[in-house]
């Protein structure tokens, strides 16, 4: 009995054929039940008798007729069934699944940054047009963002058509796939093998990808089928067939710009023979002649510097890779990545508005979108979000520098600049030398914006020779884009700016901490250094021949003679450390630079915009203030970064950032302890915080007699800093200043082992509510809580948050003053905290004003606080009592009843010693209080002023209370005019 998968074609009902197209070939593509996947494959489902073909295999291939051929099977057909049987063997399922697992391994760039992309499920494509060698060879348009950002429709490549016809009806064989660093090529690549493990790719039975950074590391003869065996272990029992006709093949080269070919025959020999062993380059040759495997198709990638490397009657087809230079792409990047699952911490709420006010930035900003034309800048961006935004996922000891030195070992790791060129510089090596000089220029002298003339004078001034000026025109076609792009302000167009901005300050510390800012003398006194150094290694062994023979006692001096020179430059070297020391130390200092945002929010607000209306370009340059410079100094000083730099070829030895922590350590603590503004002291614990010196941070914190951070608002990535800078140390906190800091329960969790060591803590002016509550209920109950002083004013506290205050109240040994002004306790919040002062035996003083407090709760919280041994001070003022209430507390005295109650300006007919810190209460909450509350409280102040004027007969009492008579009228007379 004949399978239903073996009958003819004809026989096969429509609703198997619907949604299957033949291509040019004569290759029918089902989809999407056959072509979804070998997860959804018959085949693999095991729904197929043993022997018999896959289905996809049984009637793919159209050889002309609309039934298969009944008669004997020839050779040629038992060869074609053959294949057919290779091409759907297990041994192609297994290569399918080993090329999934590697490739859809992510970097630890990736899998630390919250949520990554599957590159088989989620995934935006960028651009690809249609090229051709005169467009490569052409010189490039004025540097415009239009010319960036737009490509014609009508010349855009999908990456499924790329090996279909050309224009003249030829069958393409060989594609060359180029574009400048970041643009996505190695990305495209692997989605492109994920895509054929997936089935996605039906026009291929074998993908054979090769990594070129790989191949150029071997040079001995391997014959092309032992290279594939080598390489993909599953592949051995397909290598006798690939190179057939019937069993269409593909071959990635990816990075070509890593192999040095040469296709002059003299050079490079012919070889059709897959079993013959030549070296690995004869072998890439070859195949991109169509000498060797002429039926296998390739695709290369390369930057474009490498594309003339093969001669163009070679290639089929050329295509360059263009980004997302469509601004839909780069908000769907954006809307795909910040939507995955676990950016979810703060909500879909919060998502969405991060994603709206990105896009609405994107609109109008079109800086950020030229940046954002580099794939790679779109994964920075949305890092850098997660990075500030969901600090509670992204591990402790990950810094901002952290993320921008991974970047660049994402886009550059093992990169040389010109694989032909002898000296073999890396990349980011002659980027720090050469745009590194650029952005310290422009850090400087606080520029942003540079023109050819300036770009000119840094990459070019020093060249010499020919090597060097090949070196930059390399760099100029591969990677300038990646760093510096057309600025987009209006009569600016024809100047550079950084794609990034923070990268400029990277780059500028990145060039300082390497040491590439020297005087003449010392590059001078570095070179005659080694040079001395190399001649006295050789002179050694020779004066060690000779001293056997010749007991000359001159020639040990002489030696010694000779090594002075390269011990005296080493001196000189570290001079060169303190030099380091001192620009972080200045460039962190830096008082014109006081008064901003904190950097934090400065690059927030660059990536997101700015709320509100926007300020005019031709005032843009004057808030440059450069404050990430300082930070990134420091951080590339860090131990894990240093680590970074060294694969990317930068080295920075442990003891030349030993010395410079030494140098910068005396200035720092100094500088630290003349009382920074809130938005510097942040950046400061930041800079700590970047440095990942714990031994360094320790110090500087001890220094620190009170830590004000009031107005800044502490996002949790601010907490997180804080609570691990000030974890550093163990001692305790004299002030810790946190109001008006948006603080939430969550932000008090984050702190709480700093919470537990501060002395006085103000927490007032946030939106804590009754679950912070609890948080400070824990705290106060914690055995090793230091707390002695708390304000919770102008919180939310409501009677809830009272009932967890009185527990904390009545366990806590440590409080002594305790502010609840404006919470929103009522009567009820009073009456719990005045049952649990019984308990308590240390509270010294209470302020529970302006909580809408009555006579009768008033009342009983000052009887409870004259039976308390310590409390003897409790505020009152702007409640609501009566005048028999006034009259009541008017007649306490403190050395009868052991209390004070502030309620008044005055104190029978005398001015009450607080009438200051009354009315300063009230000028410093107006903006938070309720203004027509506060008016008729003060209204009630004047009338109990005047009459206590009244009142008196003795002139000097009198003369006070008309002293405090006109503050009450001013204050009053401006909440009127909304002075204040």
């Amino acid at each position: 009995m004949q399978c239903r998968w073996c009958l003819p074609r004809a026989r096969l009902g429509w609703s198997w054929l619907q949604g299957a197209r033949w291509d040019a070939r004569g290759i029918l593509h089902l989809f999407p039940a056959f072509a979804a996947g070998a997860k959804t494959s018959f085949f693999h489902r095991g729904l197929l008798p043993a022997g018999c073909a896959s289905p996809l295999r049984s009637f793919v291939r159209y050889q002309g007729g609309l039934q298969e051929s009944t008669a004997q099977p020839g050779s040629a057909h038992h060869g074609q069934m053959m294949l057919r049987n290779v091409a759907s063997s297990d041994a192609i399922q297994k290569h399918r699944k080993s090329l999934l697992d590697w490739f859809s391994q992510q970097p630890n760039e990736e899998r630390q940054f919250g949520p990554s992309f599957s590159l088989g499920e989620v995934h935006v494509d960028p651009v690809i047009r249609e090229s051709s060698l005169e467009d490569i060879l052409k010189p490039s348009p004025d540097p415009t963002v239009q010319n960036q950002l737009q490509v014609p429709s009508s010349r855009v490549i999908g990456l499924q058509n790329l090996f279909d016809v050309d224009a003249c009806g030829r069958q393409v064989r060989t594609v060359v796939l180029y574009g400048t660093v970041g643009t996505g090529k190695s990305t495209l690549i692997k989605k492109m093998v994920v895509d054929w493990c997936h089935g996605r790719l039906p026009r291929f039975e074998v993908v054979v990808p090769f990594s070129c950074e790989d191949l150029s590391q071997s040079s001995g003869p391997i014959s092309l089928r032992r290279l594939i065996s080598k390489k993909h272990l599953h592949l051995r029992e397909v290598v006798p067939h690939l190179g057939s006709a019937n069993l269409s093949t593909l071959f990635i080269l990816n990075g070509l710009e890593r192999l040095n070919l040469d296709f002059l025959l003299a050079s490079t020999e012919l070889c059709c023979d897959p079993s013959e062993p030549v070296p690995p380059t004869t072998i890439v040759v070859n195949l991109l002649r169509n000498y060797l495997l002429p039926e296998a198709s390739i695709i290369v990638t390369t930057r474009p510097s490498a594309v003339r490397r093969i001669p163009s009657k070679f290639v089929g087809r050329y295509a360059e890779i263009c980004g997302f230079s469509d601004t839909h792409l780069q908000k769907l990047y954006f809307q795909l990545r910040l939507s995955q699952p676990g950016c979810n911490e703060g909500g879909a709420g919060e998502n969405d508005n991060l994603v709206e006010m990105l896009s609405r930035n994107l609109e109008r900003h079109n800086q950020i979108a030229a940046a954002c034309f580099l794939p790679s800048y779109c994964w920075l961006v949305c890092t850098t979000l997660h990075f500030l935004h969901y600090a509670r996922v992204v591990p402790p000891a990950q810094t901002l520098t952290g993320i921008y030195t991974s970047f660049l070992r994402l886009n550059f790791s093992g990169e040389v600049l010109d694989s032909t060129d002898p000296t073999q510089i890396s990349m980011m090596k002659y980027v720090a030398k050469t745009v590194g000089k650029l952005a310290h220029e422009g850090v400087t002298s606080r520029q942003t914006c540079f023109s050819e003339e300036d770009l000119r004078r840094c990459l070019e001034g020093a060249m010499k020779t020919e090597s060097e000026l090949n070196l930059l025109s390399i760099f100029r076609s591969d990677a300038f884009r990646f760093f510096l792009s057309p600025c987009v302000q209006p009569g600016k167009e024809h100047t550079f700016v950084f794609t990034i901005p923070a990268m400029q300050e990277y780059l500028a510390a990145l060039y300082v901490v390497l040491g590439e800012k020297k005087t003449l003398g010392q590059r001078v006194g570095r070179e005659v250094s080694e040079l001395i150094s190399k001649v006295s290694e050789d002179v050694a062994v020779v004066l060690s021949i000779v001293s056997k023979v010749l007991p000359l006692r001159v020639l040990p001096l002489l030696f010694n003679l000779l090594k002075m020179f390269p011990r005296y430059f080493q001196r000189l070297g570290s001079k060169d450390r303190d030099t380091i020391a001192r620009t972080m130390a200045t460039e962190l200092f830096r008082e014109e630079d006081y008064f901003n945002d904190d950097v934090l929010d400065q690059m927030d607000s660059s990536i997101l915009g700015v709320e509100g209306p926007l300020r005019h370009p031709d005032d843009a340059s004057d808030d440059e203030v450069f404050e990430l410079f300082p930070i990134f100094m420091g951080g590339l000083l860090s131990r894990r970064n240093r680590a970074i730099l060294e694969q990317l070829g930068c080295s920075i030895k442990n003891l030349a950032a030993f010395e410079i922590a030494k140098a910068m350590k005396k200035t720092v603590i100094r500088n630290g302890r003349k009382g920074l503004p809130p938005s510097e002291l942040m950046d400061y614990l930041f800079f700590l915080h970047e440095f990942q010196n714990e031994r360094f941070a320790a110090e500087a914190v001890r220094s620190l007699p009170a830590l004000n951070l009031s107005s800044v608002k502490m996002t949790p990535l601010k907490c997180a800093v804080l609570a691990s800078v000030l974890g550093t140390t163990g001692h305790k906190v004299e002030e810790l200043n946190l109001a008006l800091c948006h603080l939430d329960a969550d932000s008090l969790r984050m702190l709480f082992p700093v919470l537990l060591r501060c002395k006085t803590l103000h927490l007032q002016l946030n939106s804590l509510g009754p679950d912070a509550c609890q948080v400070i209920r824990d705290l106060l109950l914690h055995d090793k809580c230091a707390v002695s002083s708390l304000s919770l004013s102008d919180n939310p506290l409501m009677e809830q948050g009272a009932q967890h205050l009185a527990e904390a109240i009545a366990g806590n040994h440590s409080l002594r003053h305790l502010a609840l002004l404006h919470t929103s306790l009522g009567d009820r919040g009073v009456e719990l905290v005045a049952r649990s002062l019984a308990q308590n035996q240390h509270l010294q003083e209470l302020n529970v004003g302006y909580n809408a407090v009555t006579d009768e709760a008033a009342l009983a919280l000052v009887e409870v606080a004259k039976q308390h041994p310590t409390l003897d001070k409790v505020h009152l003022y702007f409640n609501e009592i009566s005048e028999e209430g006034k009259r009541a507390l008017q007649g306490l005295r403190t050395d009868r009843d052991g209390v004070k109650v502030l309620v008044f300006l005055t104190v029978g007919v005398d001015v009450s010693s607080y009438w200051r810190h009354i009315l300063s209460v009230a000028r410093t909450n107006l903006p938070v209080w309720d203004r027509d509350r506060v008016q008729q409280h003060l209204a009630l102040l004047l009338q109990d002023l005047q009459s206590s004027q009244r009142q008196t007969r003795n002139p000097w009492k009198k003369a006070k209370l008309w002293r405090v008579d006109p503050e009450v009228k001013g204050m009053l007379g401006k909440i009127q005019q909304r002075a204040l």
